[in-house]
């Protein structure tokens, strides 16, 4: 039993110290740094992917030819399931790989279509991709009394370069017929580079939580709640990226740079200097 309880506290301390790591490597190699984490302690990977995010990566579904974002919502193994057929796309795909239910999986298409409509409006572009699972209650009912989980993935490109990825995991409990609790954890990931010879770019992320209880009628009605919770967060945590991330490069830019001549500069300190003299000899 000692034993026991000295290898889970190594453990803990490994994953701790680890997390701390990622934590102080520079963000935009997220992706590289967790996999080098991950080798090094390969008894860990699994908690250090559930709990690190980093940019979503796309795949294309084999039927319909549309490309879809992946993550470890949607893995089996080395697969990942799509959202459009439902089937997995990858190496090794198991026969017993878990899928929604079929009430869940109509919730699921659904999600998809009015969540794209989302990403159009606000993006003008990019990528989204909604999966939904069956939480520890049951299957997802059509009343909406016995609720589910889920993620909501969006991601925007510009030139191979700059990126913007949204992740948002959110919990559904209903309480009773007409009130449910949401919860729900977005991360944000921003990476932006005007030239990838220019050693010079701007990478962070962003995460925050909410919750909020609702009236719902049915099973449909989780999906536009989540959809408003996710608008009205995401909003938030753009108008904070834009004063933490851009409003604080500005001020350092504009400390550091000076709109007037170097000579002229020169001459206003000369003037500052010999006024403080004549004052000194009075």
């Amino acid at each position: 039993m000692k034993k026991l309880l000295t290898s889970l506290k190594q453990s803990d301390e490994a994953y701790d110290a680890s997390l701390d790591i990622l934590r102080r490597l520079d963000p935009k190699f997220i992706g590289s740094n967790l996999s080098n984490v991950c080798r090094l302690q390969p008894e860990l990977a699994a908690d250090l992917l559930a709990s690190i995010d980093k940019p979503l990566e796309t795949a294309r579904c084999s039927k319909t030819g549309k490309p879809f974002l992946c993550c470890d919502y949607n893995r089996d193994g080395d697969a990942y399931r799509s959202p459009f057929s439902n089937e997995y796309v990858g190496n090794d795909v198991e026969e017993d790989a878990p899928k929604p239910s079929r009430h869940l999986r109509e919730l699921e298409t659904f999600a998809n279509d009015s969540y794209d409509i989302y990403r159009d409006l606000y993006y003008e572009g990019g990528i989204s991709s909604v999966y939904l699972w069956d939480n520890e209650v049951g299957d997802a009912t059509e009343d909406g009394t016995i609720g589910f989980d889920g993620v909501v993935l969006i991601k925007k490109s510009v030139d191979e370069q700059s990126s913007w990825n949204s992740i948002h995991v959110f919990e559904i409990e209903s309480q009773d017929s007409h009130l449910a609790n949401y919860k729900l954890t977005s991360t944000i990931l921003l990476d932006l580079q005007q030239d990838p010879k220019d050693t010079t770019y701007l990478s962070g992320n962003l995460t925050r939580q909410t919750e909020r209880k609702v009236q719902f009628k049915d099973s449909a009605s989780h999906i536009a709640n989540i959809g408003s919770l996710i608008e009205d967060l995401e909003t938030q945590m753009r108008n904070m990226l834009q004063e933490v991330y851009f409003g604080k490069s500005k001020d350092i830019l504009t400390d550091i740079r000076s709109l007037n001549a170097l000579d002229q500069r020169k001459a206003d300190r000369a003037k500052q200097e010999n006024l403080i003299q004549r004052f000194d000899s009075l």
